[in-house]
């Protein structure tokens, strides 16, 4: 790569770099690490099998996410799995004198909600997790990374990790979006064009006009689903919207240091002459929003679009992945995509559960009703964000409007606890995966932005929301007010 200039990845990279084998095998210091009551718990018993404490108990930080009932808190988890897991964790972070937050903190909500809004997640960082969305915290200008149940006893022994250096890819978004298209439909775009193997071995740089238009939460949906398009995670050079929404965060750097982070974080921004390995380019004018239609998120069409005949696939194993998806969700070729009803609609998970998401359902939501034969729900990414929207009279928009306004936490984007499609039910969802199964035995899943999502909601199948005439998000913030 000769003399070119250096990329976020790359200082971010040597700046924690601690050894590296001749196989190209390096240790990595690791600045923060996230874990959650699902992936963890084998991690802390190798640590007691082996007698070994955790070495940095004040850079680790525990949350009950992915199970946590959305219900009322004040009863029993009835899940006996669930259950276990939790007090699994509340004993392990007591025992390894960790901070946690728990059923019962002001700051609980989804592990990759919550590092960004409470400051845990900052610039030029090294950040790891058990879940695979760890690239969500990308959006920040961190190098963060999903890892297994024994990476995270290794980080939690030694605070270092082995990786690989992958290989870089940047996608240059272009053009400007037309109004109500969003992040979502951007990275499900994305995804469709590049397929979901075509980021492997590779960390995704996003940049362009689009990607500097977009606010920060809007960019943790685009770095949270890049690993569904096989990237081993996904980053963003900071500017000045991240440091303007990480200062004043409770883990934030305080005024003292404030200035001496700032200085490194400009420090770490990719030089105007970075060299990739692949660069893509795409040219947004004219993108619409976007409905997954399969069984992986890179089956996706846009609104307007019809169902794919399988028959139109010159790879034989793609045209056979086609096939199966279609029979799978219950779809026939050349459907329209606004021929298809929906029965529930969810609005939450990791990718689109943040305020801004919830304000832009709710420009939707005003002033109409949810059809008779849909449930919907509303599961904000965390108790700081449900405490917003409350404050501002969001919820209040949802609740009259017939949402189920629910506690924060993974809920139905995975299933494992009692928000789960019914077998044959079809979702429009906010969240990252529509594979088989994924949000319940046999429930069939079209990923989808807020905006789609709650209208499909209203009208009880997809339409396409540029039709309707939308009050901005200032405006729906004013009426929400008044409630």
């Amino acid at each position: 790569m000769g003399l070119a200039g250096k990329s976020i990845f790359d200082k971010i990279w040597e700046l924690h770099t601690l050894y590296e084998k001749e196989d190209g095998e390096t240790l990595i210091y690791v600045d923060r690490h996230l874990t959650h009551e699902v992936t963890s718990y084998m991690a802390f018993e190798g640590l007691r099998e082996k007698n070994r404490r955790v070495r940095r108990p004040d850079l680790t930080f525990a949350v009950m996410d992915h199970n946590v009932p959305t219900t009322d808190r004040l009863k029993p988890i009835r899940d006996e799995l669930s259950a276990k897991q939790i007090a699994a964790l509340e004993k392990n972070a007591k025992d390894f004198k960790l901070t946690l937050f728990d059923l019962y903190s002001p700051y609980q909500g989804i592990v990759h909600v919550i590092g960004p809004e409470l400051g845990l997640t900052i610039p030029g960082i090294t950040l790891v997790c058990g879940d695979s969305h760890t690239s969500t915290h990308g959006a920040l200008g961190a190098l963060a990374f999903g890892i297994g149940t024994s990476e995270g006893e290794h980080v939690l022994a030694t605070q270092t990790l082995w990786l690989r250096k992958p290989r870089k890819m940047l996608i240059n978004l272009e053009g400007k979006l037309p109004e109500n298209v969003t992040a979502k439909d951007v990275i499900l775009w994305v995804i469709r064009n590049i397929g979901t193997g075509g980021g492997i071995g590779h960390v995704i740089e996003y940049d362009g006009p689009v990607v500097r238009e977009m606010n920060v939460e809007e960019r943790m949906t685009l770095c949270n689903m890049a690993i569904e398009g096989g990237a081993r995670t996904a980053i963003i050079s900071p500017d000045e919207k991240v440091f303007n929404y990480v200062r004043g965060r409770p883990y934030a750097p305080s005024d003292d240091e404030w200035s001496q982070a700032l200085e490194y974080w400009r420090s770490i921004v990719s030089d105007l002459d970075a060299d990739y390995h692949k660069t893509i380019r795409f040219h947004l004018d004219k993108l619409e929003p976007q409905v997954t239609w399969g069984t992986n998120p890179a089956m996706t069409v846009g609104v307007t679009e019809e169902i794919p005949d399988p028959g139109e696939f010159d790879d034989p194993g793609e045209k056979q992945a086609a096939e199966r998806a279609l029979k799978y969700m219950g779809l026939n070729p050349g459907t329209k995509i606004t021929d298809i009803n929906v029965d529930v609609v969810f609005i939450g998970s990791c990718t689109n559960g943040r305020l801004t998401d919830l304000v832009d359902a709710a420009r939707v939501v005003l002033g109409r009703k949810v059809a008779h034969n849909v449930r919907a729900l509303v599961v904000p990414g965390s108790q700081l964000v449900k405490r917003s929207a409350e404050r501002l009279g969001l919820h209040r928009i949802f609740i009259d409007a017939g949402f189920e306004w629910r506690n924060p936490g993974c809920s139905m984007c995975i299933a494992m606890n009692e928000d789960r499609l019914r077998p044959g039910d079809r979702c429009a969802s906010t969240s990252n995966r529509n594979f088989e199964n994924r949000q319940g035995p046999g429930g069939r899943t079209h990923l989808v932005s807020p905006l789609m999502a709650a209208a499909a909601a209203v009208y009880g199948r997809f339409i396409d929301i540029r039709e309707l005439d939308l009050p901005s998000r200032e405006e729906v913030l004013e009426h929400a007010g008044a409630y």
